[in-house]
C-alpha cells in the first residue's frame, strides 16, 4: 500500500456482541488514520445492516446464513448460501482491493476471510470467547494475526500469532464517577437505597426473566430497587406477573438506549456471559452475577464465565439454578459489604480499556507489511 490509504474489510456481526466491537475497532482505525478507507460486510437481514450505516460505514450483505441447531429444512439451503456468498466476496475483494481484512467472528466473516486468505490478502481475527468458535478456529492457520481476550487460548490456535489484546467496547461505557447522580436522576431512583441492574438481552432471557417474576414478592418487602431489561418477547408477561403487587422501586423495560446511566446505576449487575457484555462488565467494575445461555454455540458463554468465577470476579449460577438461586444471590451480595468489594476489585483487574486501538494497531501494522 506504501503511500496510499489502508483499504480494509471488516467482517462478521449476527449479534451485537459481534457488531459494536466491529464498529469500535472501525473507529479506532479512522482515529489512526483518517484517510482510512473502511468497508464491512455482514450477513443480509442481521443487525449489522442497520447498526453499521448507523455508524457511518458502508456495509455490504451476503446471503450467508448458520446452520440451526433445530431441524428445519432451512438448513438445506446453508451450503447454497455459502458457495454464493463465496463468489460475492470473491468480487468484493477484487473490487475493494483490501490490504487486510478483519474477522470479528459468526459466520458471517467466514466467506470474506477464506477468499482473502486464498488471495493470499493478510486476515486478522478476533476471537472474544474464552472458547473459539468453529468459524475462527478453520480459519486461523491461515491467519495473520489472531487478537484474543482471554489467556490460554494456544489451545485453538497458534501461539505465535496470538496477541491478548481484550475486547473492543462501546466508548460511552467507560465508566465516569460523576455519573451516577444523573444515571439515578435517569431512571428516577433513591440515592439511599441500593439498585440491581437485570440485563435480559434485546429479546429476553427467559430462566433470568423467570426467576425474578417469581420472586416479585420479595422485592415487595425489600428495601431494593431494580433495573429491569426484559427484553420485548417478556414484557408484557412481566407487566401481568407485576401487576399484583405494589413495586414502584422496580423500572421495568424491554430494551435499555442508555446503557452507561444503567451500569452507572447499579450496585450489582445479572447478567447473561456474552463475551462483549463481559468487556464491558469489567470495564465497569460492579459485582456481578453471571447466569450462561445454555442456547449457543458450544456452551462458550459458560467457559466465559467460568473464566472469571474461577479467579473470584463474578458469580456463576448455572440456568437451570437460576429460578432458586438468582434472587437471593442478589440480595446477599448487596447487604455483603466486603464481598461486593472484593467481586468489584477482582473483575477490575481483567478490564482492557483500550482494546479496539490495540487490535487497530495490529491491522495497520498488516496493512503496511
Amino acid at each position: 500500500m506504501n503511500n496510499k490509504a489502508p483499504h480494509i474489510i471488516i467482517s462478521g456481526g449476527g449479534t451485537g456482541g459481534h457488531v459494536f466491537p466491529a464498529i469500535s475497532i472501525a473507529h479506532a482505525l479512522k482515529n489512526m488514520n483518517a484517510e482510512a478507507k473502511i468497508l464491512f460486510v455482514g450477513a443480509k437481514g442481521k443487525l449489522e445492516m442497520k447498526k453499521v450505516p448507523e455508524a457511518g460505514y458502508r456495509i455490504i450483505g451476503l446471503p450467508v446464513a448458520g446452520v440451526q441447531r433445530r431441524l428445519t429444512w432451512k438448513n438445506l439451503l446453508v451450503p447454497f448460501k455459502l458457495i454464493r456468498s463465496l463468489r460475492q466476496s470473491g468480487r468484493i475483494i477484487k473490487d475493494f482491493q483490501p490490504d487486510v481484512v478483519v474477522g470479528v467472528g459468526g459466520y458471517a466473516s467466514g466467506p470474506v476471510l477464506r477468499v482473502a486468505q486464498r488471495k493470499g490478502i493478510p486476515a486478522l481475527i478476533q476471537e472474544q470467547n474464552s472458547y473459539a468458535g468453529v468459524t475462527n478456529r478453520l480459519l486461523a492457520h491461515k491467519a495473520s494475526k489472531i487478537c484474543v481476550a482471554y489467556e490460554g487460548m494456544e489451545k485453538y490456535f497458534p501461539k505465535e500469532k496470538i496477541v491478548l489484546t481484550g475486547n473492543p467496547v462501546r466508548e460511552e461505557l467507560i465508566p465516569d464517577p460523576d455519573k451516577k447522580r444523573e444515571a439515578l436522576e435517569h431512571w428516577h431512583l433513591s440515592e439511599n437505597i441500593k439498585t440491581i441492574l437485570v440485563i435480559g438481552g434485546s429479546l429476553g432471557a427467559r430462566s433470568v426473566n423467570e426467576s425474578i417474576m417469581t420472586h416479585l414478592q420479595d422485592f415487595e418487602k425489600k428495601q431494593v430497587q431494580m433495573i429491569w431489561q426484559c427484553g420485548k418477547n417478556y414484557h408484557d408477561q412481566a407487566v401481568r406477573a407485576m401487576s399484583p403487587y405494589s413495586l414502584p422501586n422496580i423500572r421495568l423495560v424491554d430494551f435499555i438506549d442508555r446503557m452507561d446511566l444503567a451500569y452507572a446505576a447499579a450496585d450489582v449487575i445479572v447478567s447473561r456471559a456474552g463475551a462483549g457484555t463481559i468487556s464491558e462488565l469489567a470495564l465497569v467494575k460492579k459485582p456481578v452475577i453471571l447466569v450462561p445461555s445454555p442456547n449457543v454455540a458450544e456452551d462458550h458463554q459458560t467457559s466465559n464465565a467460568r473464566s472469571l468465577a474461577d479467579r473470584d470476579a463474578a458469580i456463576l449460577i448455572p440456568d437451570e439454578e437460576a429460578p432458586y438461586l438468582l434472587v437471593q444471590k442478589a440480595f446477599e451480595i448487596l447487604e455483603d459489604e466486603d464481598k461486593a468489594q472484593s467481586l468489584s476489585k477482582q473483575i477490575a483487574e481483567i478490564a482492557k480499556p483500550d482494546s479496539a486501538g490495540k487490535i487497530a494497531e495490529e491491522v495497520i501494522k498488516l496493512a503496511k507489511s
